[in-house]
Parts: structure tokens; C-alpha cells; sequence
């Protein structure tokens, strides 16, 4: 298998273990080259900690792309999390088309919402060009709530495949080729992903455990692109992804005093070990 570099777009939340302090770590343990854009410098993430410092790197991000230009950088695939603005999303558009390498991949974890609610900070008018973006990835990882939120669904707590089939259907009809849909529960006992690929439906159920943590869905996002990019089919890919997440929350549940971020650094070996 040839040799890939993928390139990843989200913010760095310097203290936090999510976003780029994720990503980095885990797409490199799955054998892939990794570059980053940061769209964003935070001290810490924005979840439990107060008074952190934020610099907006929106300005930057175009200067970084025309030098990547210029120099022939070309990627195997562009991996989008966190952006913190509309006008970022414009910018990740014109790296799609500009240093994506013949047959990239496009993946967006649209990541701006969870429990019914937008993050902070963001917006119809963001959810809109979110939209826009969506409508490009030839690979979209949403949950629940971002995905009612891109389709206009009503967002239940409570639903059934046909519910789920309804907003894949809109998805699809907004461009998006194929989704891995992520966390959904048809039990209250388990949860599993969707992976909708071409028309075709499939589900893994996994374990369900009492208390997730800030960062498992990049660990997710992460860890299903780089298996994807290490010559994985898509459901083997979001198999191993929902299993290492379920490792790392394991490891974190046990530490009752790590409350801030996931601790998958111990247990990145065993991600290594699916991908074998």
C-alpha cells in the first residue's frame, strides 16, 4: 500500500485532549502521514474550564494554502473537524479543490452540536455553511444531533430505523456520498454506528457505558479515518473506531480525577492492535 499523507483541519486545544492533540497522535498510529491546519489556538477546551485564551487563526489559513500550492503539497485525503467560523469553511473548500490529490478523500466530522443543542457560539447561518461543506464529503461522521440539525429533523431522544433511514435519505439528498453515522441507540441498553455507504445500510452495535467524555468523538473521527486510510473497508474501519472509543472511555472512567479529556494514550496500542 502506497505511502499516504492525509491532512487535518480543527482547532488545537493546547491543554484538553481533543481536536488536534487527538488527531495527530491517532492518525499517526494508524500509519499515516499527518498534517495539520490549525484553524484555532485555545489554552484549553471550552468544556469545565473558564477564562481559557482563544486566537482565531482564520486570517492565516489562506497564506498557509498558497505556500502549500506552491510548493506542488498535495494530500491523499483532508479530514475536517472543529471550524470556528463560516469564513473557515470557505477556506477548507478551496483546499479541497486545490490540494486534493486525484480520487482524495473528502471527510467532515461536522462537529458544532451534541444533546439536541448547538455548541456555543454558533448559529443557523453556521449550521447553513456547514451545510455547504457536508454537501462535498465523500465521507460525513455526524451524530444524532448534527445530523437533524443539516437535515432539519426534529431531534428525538427516542427513535426507530425508520426514523434513521428518513435522515440518511436527507442526507444523501444534500450531496454527502456516504455517512458513518455515530452513537445511535435502538436499545436503551447498547449503542452502535451506522455506516451508509453507497445505499447500503449496515450497523455495529457495541458496548453502551454510563459516561462518555470530551474528545471521544475526535478519538472516533480520528480513529475511523486513519483505519480508513490504512486500507480498511468503511464498516471494518467504524468497527475498530467504535471499539478503540470504547477502550479510551474505559481507561478514563477508571481515573474518577481525569475529567477533562479522554485518556487514550494508554491504550493506543490496542488501536495498533485492531489495525493489524
Amino acid at each position: 500500500m502506497a505511502y499516504k499523507r492525509i491532512l487535518t483541519i480543527q482547532d488545537i486545544s493546547c491543554v484538553g485532549q481533543c481536536s488536534l492533540t487527538v488527531a495527530l497522535p491517532v492518525l499517526s498510529a494508524c500509519g499515516v502521514e499527518t498534517a495539520i491546519l490549525p484553524s484555532s489556538v485555545l489554552s484549553t477546551h471550552t468544556t469545565g474550564f473558564y477564562g481559557y485564551t482563544f486566537r482565531d487563526l482564520s486570517e492565516d489559513m489562506p497564506a498557509i494554502k498558497d505556500h502549500w500550492v506552491k510548493e506542488n503539497i498535495s494530500f491523499s485525503a483532508v479530514y475536517t473537524g472543529y471550524m470556528g467560523n463560516a469564513k473557515q469553511i470557505d477556506c477548507v473548500l478551496d483546499i479541497f479543490d486545490s490540494t486534493l490529490e486525484e480520487g482524495g478523500l473528502k471527510i467532515v466530522d461536522p462537529a458544532m452540536a451534541d444533546h439536541g443543542s448547538l455548541y456555543p457560539g454558533f448559529d443557523r447561518e453556521f449550521v447553513q455553511a456547514m451545510k455547504g461543506l457536508c454537501a462535498q464529503a465523500d465521507w460525513l461522521l455526524p451524530n444524532l444531533t448534527e445530523a437533524c440539525l443539516l437535515t432539519g429533523t426534529e431531534y428525538r431522544e427516542e427513535y426507530d430505523r425508520a426514523y434513521i433511514d428518513e435522515i440518511l435519505a436527507k442526507l444523501t439528498a444534500i450531496g454527502c456520498k456516504n455517512i458513518v453515522f455515530t452513537g445511535i441507540s435502538y436499545t436503551p441498553e447498547t449503542t452502535g454506528v451506522v455506516v451508509y455507504e453507497n445505499g447500503n445500510y449496515s450497523y455495529y452495535e457495541h458496548e453502551k457505558l454510563p459516561k462518555g467524555s470530551h474528545g471521544t468523538g475526535d478519538i472516533y473521527a480520528s480513529a475511523f479515518t486513519g483505519s480508513l486510510m490504512a486500507g480498511k473497508t468503511a464498516f471494518e474501519a467504524a468497527k475498530i473506531a467504535a471499539d478503540y472509543a470504547v477502550e479510551c472511555i474505559k481507561e478514563t472512567l477508571a481515573d474518577p480525577d481525569h475529567w477533562y479529556g479522554p485518556k487514550f494514550e494508554p491504550v493506543l496500542y490496542k488501536l495498533i492492535e485492531m489495525l493489524k
